[in-house]
C-alpha cells in the first residue's frame, strides 16, 4: 500500500466559479461517504450502480474507503466539508482500470466531474497506467458527455445494454486545450462573481470616523452601488445611516459579496459565517495577516483554507480592495475614496498602498478604468485569476499589472502570451535587484535574474516598463490609439530642437524616424493640419510624433482641435507633447455621448523622449503580435523510452561525481550547491543523443603519452582541454590548446597544460571542429518558471556583459530563432566570421535552432533533468557541433509548475 499522496490533494474552481476541494479517500470517510449517498437521487443510484441501491452496508463502506493509492484509488470532492462527488478506479489489467464517479444531484452541471476526471487520470498516469475503462448507460448523456469531451483519444462499444468506454489517458494537445478552456471559464467566473455582485455587507463597518470599517462603507455609498448594502455592526442599529446587523447571519436577504474589516483574528469565524449564509466572495482588507510574520502566515493560510472549502474566493488580506466601473453595478468596494470614470483599462495591483495612489494617478491623467482589483498579500485571488478574466471581457482592452511577486510564473506567462495575442499587457514588476518579495505574500522569490524574467516576459509578449510612470505613459497610447504597423516613425513640430530630441531617441529606440519637419516658431493650425496630412498619408509612416510647445506665440486651442480631428480619423498612431502636459488633455480628448474618454484621444508627454518611448513598447508589441509565433517540429531521432531508462539507472546508481561542489546556472540568482547527481560524460552523450544532440567524443588523458596515443587514433588536428568542472571551456581560453597537428604538437601542449595546471584540469583530447562561433547553450528546471532555455556566445566579453537571452521550453522554431537573436552579440552568427573567405562559410544557424529546439524537449520531457550545460557549441558552415556537455539529474518534484490538472495555487493543507 502506497502512503497517502498528499500532493494529489487540490482546490479547484467549478464552472460556476464556486470552489471545492480534492482529496484522496480515507477509511475515516465512511460516515461522509453514508451521508453523500443518502443525498442521491434514486436516478443518480441507478445510473451509478445500474441497479437500485438505496444504502450502503457496512461492507460497502469499508470496501470503497479501503483504498491502496495505487491499483485501488478514490478522489473525493468537498464543500464546506461535505462529500458532493466521488470518483475512483480500479486496476483491471497491467495498464488499465475501470473508472466510475458520482455527483450529487444538487451539485450537478458545475463540472466537478470534468476536474475529478483530469485529477484522477493524472493519479492513474503517475501510477502507471495508461487507459481507463467505462461502462455507462446510454440515457445517462451527461456522463457520457463528461468522458467524450475530456479531450482524451476514446473508443466506444455497445453490449448487452451497456456503453463501454475505452479511454487512453496519454495526454493530447486536444486534453490540454479542453482542460486549459475549462480552467479559463471557471476561473474567469469566479472573478465575476466578485466583480459583479447583486449585494454588499461590510463587516466591521464602524461608526467611528476615518476607521477601515466606515472608509469602505462610505466609499460603496458614495460610489453609487446599484445593489444594497448591508452594514454588520455586533452593537449599532445603523452605521452611516443605513440599517445595520448584529451578523451576516441576520441579514434577511442574499449577500453575494461581503467586504471584511474586522481584527485578523476575528475574520475566519466571518468567514465561517459568510459559508453558512452563501456568501460567494470575500475582499478582506484586513491586516494581521502574513504580512506580519509566521504566525500571521498560519492565519492566512487558514483564512484561505476555510473560504475555498466553503466556495468562496478570496481577495486579499491587506488588501485595497476592488472596483467595477460598469454602471450596472459601479462598485467601489476599495479603501479608495474615487474611482476614475469608466475606461477600457483593468488593472491589477498587489500594493494596497501604491493601488490608492495609482487610482488617483489615472484620474489625473484623464484616462478611465474597466475594473481595477488590488490583491494585498494575494493569499487566493491573484493577477493570473484577472488575467483569465480579462481574456473575454469586452470592457477591458489593456490590462496593466503592478507585480511584486508571482505565485505561479509558468502560468502566468502562458496565460498572458493568450491574452496578449488580442490585448495589450503592460507589467511593472518591483524587487527586480533585490529579488526580493514582500514578506506575507503568497509567493516564494523568483530564483531568476531579473534580466531572465525580462526575457521571459518578451516571450510572452508582455510589455515590461522600468515604473509606474512608464506604464502610464504606455497604456494611454494603448487604450487612445491604434497600434503601429511598422517602426517608420515621422516627426513634425514648432521645435528644431525638440524635432531633434525626438529623433535621437527613435533611434535609440530601434525606431527608423524621417528628418523631423520643422515648421518653425510661429507655425499655424493650418500648418500643422498640412504637415499632418502629409505624413499621415505617407505609406512610409508607420506612426507619427507631434511637438507642440510656443516660444512666444499667444496658446489657442486651433493646433490641438487639428491634431484630435486628424486623430479621429486616422489609423496611425499619434503622440504628441502639447505644452508639455502629461495625459490626456481636454482639448485632445474625443468624448462620447456619455462624457467618457473614448478612442482616437490624443496623449500627451512632458517630453519627446518619453512619447517616442511609449511610442517604441507600442511598436515592439506591434511587431511581436504580428509575428508567426512558429510550430513545434516534428524531431526525428528521439527516442523517450531509452532516456527514461538512462535517467532512472542513473538516479537508482546515485553516481554523485562532483557532489558538494557548486555550479553556475544561468538561470537561478545563485550558484547552485551540487546536491545532484552528476551524470557520467558517456552516460550524459547517450542521454543527448536520445533526443538527437551529438555531443563529440573525447579521450581521458594523464599523460603525455597517453594524449599522443589518443590523438593518433581520434586523428590529426585535435585539442587539448581541461574537462575538470570548475574551468570553464572556452575557445582560445587558458584551458584549451588547439590546432595540434603532430605529436609533437600534442606532447608539448599536454606537459605545458599539466604543469600548469595540475591533475585536477582532468585533460582529455578531442578532435578539433573547423573554427566557428562559439556558444554555450544551458537549459533546465527553475523552480518557479519550470523548464527555461538559456542562451549566449562563449566568450570572456559576453560573459562580462552578462549578454544572455532565456525562453521557456518546450521552444517553437520562431521562439529558438527569436532567442538567438535576443542577445546583444548574435551579429557575430549572421556575418562573415573572422578567418572566412566567403558567405558560404557562413555559421548554420538553423542548425543551432535545431539543438535549442532538441534541448528544450529533452528538459521539458523529464523534469528530472536539473541543469544541462553544452559548452561550448561551435556553430560553423558544418552545423552546429556540441563539444563539451555535462547534465545533472534529481528526483522529479511531485508537481511541476503549471503541470497536472487544473488546481488553484495551493496552501499548507
Amino acid at each position: 500500500m502506497q502512503p497517502y499522496p498528499n500532493h494529489w490533494e487540490a482546490d479547484v474552481v467549478l464552472t460556476d466559479g464556486g470552489t471545492a476541494h480534492i482529496r484522496p479517500i480515507t477509511e475515516d470517510d465512511g460516515d461522509l461517504l453514508q451521508e453523500f449517498h443518502s443525498r442521491l437521487s434514486p436516478e443518480t443510484i441507478y445510473y451509478r450502480f445500474f441497479a437500485p441501491y438505496p444504502t450502503l452496508s457496512k461492507r460497502d463502506i469499508e470496501r470503497f474507503t479501503r483504498v491502496d493509492y495505487e491499483d485501488r484509488v478514490a478522489l473525493i470532492a468537498t464543500i464546506s466539508g461535505v462529500m458532493v462527488a466521488v470518483v475512483r478506479y480500479d486496476k483491471v489489467s497491467e495498464d488499465e482500470a475501470e473508472v466510475a464517479f458520482v455527483v450529487e444531484d444538487a451539485h450537478q452541471g458545475r463540472g466537478l466531474a470534468s476536474v475529478l476526471l483530469e485529477h484522477i487520470g493524472a493519479a492513474a498516469r503517475e501510477r502507471g497506467l495508461r487507459g481507463f475503462i467505462a461502462d455507462v448507460l446510454p440515457e445517462n448523456r451527461r456522463m457520457i458527455n463528461v468522458f467524450r469531451e475530456a479531450g482524451y483519444t476514446a473508443q466506444q462499444t455497445f453490449d448487452e445494454g451497456v456503453i463501454r468506454l475505452t479511454l487512453d489517458l496519454e495526454p493530447t494537445d486536444t486534453a490540454q486545450e479542453v482542460m486549459r478552456a475549462r480552467e479559463q471559464r471557471a476561473e474567469s467566473r469566479s472573478i465575476a462573481r466578485l466583480l459583479f455582485p447583486n449585494s454588499v455587507a461590510v463587516v466591521g463597518a464602524s461608526r467611528t470616523a476615518h476607521t477601515i470599517g466606515q472608509t469602505a462603507l462610505r466609499n460603496l455609498l458614495a460610489g453609487d452601488y446599484q445593489g444594497p448594502v448591508y452594514p454588520v455592526h455586533p452593537e449599532a442599529r445603523a452605521v452611516a445611516g443605513v440599517r445595520a446587523y448584529r451578523s451576516v447571519l441576520d441579514i434577511p436577504d442574499d449577500v453575494d459579496l461581503a467586504v471584511v474589516a474586522v481584527r485578523a483574528d476575528m475574520v475566519t469565524g466571518v468567514v465561517e459565517e459568510c459559508a453558512q449564509k452563501g456568501v460567494h466572495g470575500l475582499v478582506v482588507v484586513s491586516s494581521g495577516f502574513g504580512e506580519t510574520g509566521p504566525q500571521g502566515r498560519e492565519r492566512q493560510d487558514e483564512l484561505v483554507r476555510t473560504a475555498r472549502a466553503a466556495g468562496l474566493r478570496v481577495v486579499g488580506p491587506n488588501c485595497l480592495g476592488v472596483a467595477n466601473t460598469d454602471p450596472s453595478v459601479s462598485l467601489n468596494a476599495t479603501l479608495a475614496p474615487y474611482v476614475p470614470p469608466r475606461g477600457p483599462i483593468g488593472f491589477f495591483s498587489q500594493s494596497g498602498a501604491l493601488g490608492r495612489a495609482i487610482l488617483q494617478r489615472v484620474a489625473e491623467r484623464g484616462m478611465g478604468l474597466s475594473t481595477f482589483v488590488s490583491a494585498g498579500n494575494r493569499a487566493d485571488v491573484s493577477g493570473n485569476d484577472l488575467v483569465q478574466y480579462w481574456q473575454e471581457d469586452p470592457a477591458t482592452e489593456v490590462v496593466l499589472q503592478y507585480l511584486e511577486s508571482l505565485g505561479n510564473p509558468r502560468k502566468f506567462t502562458r496565460l498572458a502570451r493568450r491574452l496578449s495575442q488580442h490585448k495589450p499587457v503592460v507589467a511593472v514588476r518591483s524587487g527586480g535587484s533585490s529579488q526580493g518579495v514582500p514578506t506575507g505574500h503568497a509567493a516564494g522569490a523568483l530564483a531568476l535574474p531579473d534580466h531572465a524574467v525580462t526575457s521571459l516576459f518578451h516571450q510572452a509578449g508582455v510589455v515590461r516598463v522600468e515604473d509606474i510612470t512608464q506604464m502610464f505613459d504606455v497604456a494611454q497610447l494603448f487604450a487612445y490609439q491604434p497600434l503601429p504597423n511598422g517602426p517608420r516613425v515621422g516627426i513634425l513640430g514648432n521645435s528644431d530642437s525638440l524635432g531633434l530630441l525626438a529623433k535621437d531617441a527613435c533611434t535609440r529606440s530601434g525606431l527608423k524616424p524621417h528628418d523631423p519637419v520643422d515648421l518653425g516658431p510661429n507655425a499655424t493650425a493650418d500648418d500643422f493640419d498640412a504637415a499632418l496630412g502629409d505624413a499621415l498619408g505617407d505609406d512610409r509612416v508607420h506612426s507619427v510624433v507631434v511637438v507642440f510647445i510656443p516660444a512666444l506665440t499667444p496658446i489657442v486651442g486651433d493646433v490641438a482641435e487639428v491634431v484630435r480631428n486628424r486623430a479621429a480619423e486616422s489609423s496611425k498612431p499619434i503622440v504628441t507633447t502639447y505644452l508639455g502636459y502629461q495625459g490626456l488633455p481636454e482639448e485632445l480628448r474625443q468624448v462620447n455621448e456619455k462624457g467618457e474618454t473614448v478612442r482616437g484621444s490624443v496623449p500627451s508627454y512632458p517630453a519627446p523622449e518619453d512619447a517616442v518611448r511609449a511610442l517604441a513598447h507600442a511598436t515592439h508589441y506591434s511587431i511581436w503580435r504580428d509575428r508567426d509565433p512558429g510550430r513545434h517540429p516534428e524531431l526525428a531521432e528521439i527516442e523517450g523510452e531509452r532516456a527514461r531508462t538512462i535517467i532512472d539507472e542513473t538516479l537508482d546508481t546515485e553516481v554523485a561525481e562532483g557532489a558538494g561542489s557548486t555550479h553556475s546556472v544561468w538561470f537561478t540568482s545563485e550558484p547552485v550547491y551540487n546536491e545532484e547527481t552528476s551524470v557520467p560524460q558517456e552516460a550524459s552523450r547517450e542521454l543527448l543523443g536520445c533526443f538527437g544532440i551529438d555531443v563529440w567524443a573525447h579521450a581521458a588523458v594523464s599523460s603525455a603519452d597517453a594524449a599522443v596515443a589518443a590523438a593518433e587514433e581520434i586523428g590529426y588536428p585535435v585539442v587539448i582541454k581541461a574537462n575538470a568542472p570548475d574551468l570553464r571551456l572556452r575557445s582560445g581560453g587558458g584551458g584549451i590548446r588547439s590546432d595540434l597537428r603532430s605529436a609533437g604538437d600534442v606532447r608539448s601542449a599536454f606537459t605545458g597544460m599539466h604543469d600548469r595546471l595540475g591533475d585536477e584540469a582532468m585533460l582529455v583530447v578531442q578532435r578539433m571542429a573547423t573554427p566557428g562561433v562559439p556558444t554555450v547553450i544551458r537549459a533546465g528546471e527553475n523552480p518557479s518558471f519550470g523548464s527555461v532555455i538559456g542562451f549566449g556566445l562563449a566568450d570572456a566579453t559576453a560573459e562580462l556583459l552578462d549578454d544572455r537571452a532565456f525562453r521557456l521550453a518546450p521552444l517553437t522554431d520562431a521562439d529558438a530563432a527569436d532567442l538567438i537573436h535576443a542577445v546583444r552579440s548574435s551579429a557575430l552568427l549572421f556575418g562573415v566570421p573572422a578567418g572566412a573567405t566567403s558567405l558560404a562559410e557562413q555559421p548554420d544557424v538553423e542548425a543551432l535552432q535545431d539543438v535549442l529546439v532538441r534541448i528544450s524537449r529533452l528538459v521539458d520531457a523529464f523534469p528530472e533533468v536539473a541543469h544541462v550545460d553544452l559548452d561550448p557549441v561551435v556553430v560553423n558552415s558544418e552545423g552546429a557541433h556540441v563539444l563539451g556537455a555535462r547534465v545533472w539529474l534529481r528526483p522529479a518534484p511531485e508537481l511541476r509548475p503549471d503541470a497536472g490538472p487544473r488546481r488553484l495555487r495551493g496552501v499548507t493543507f
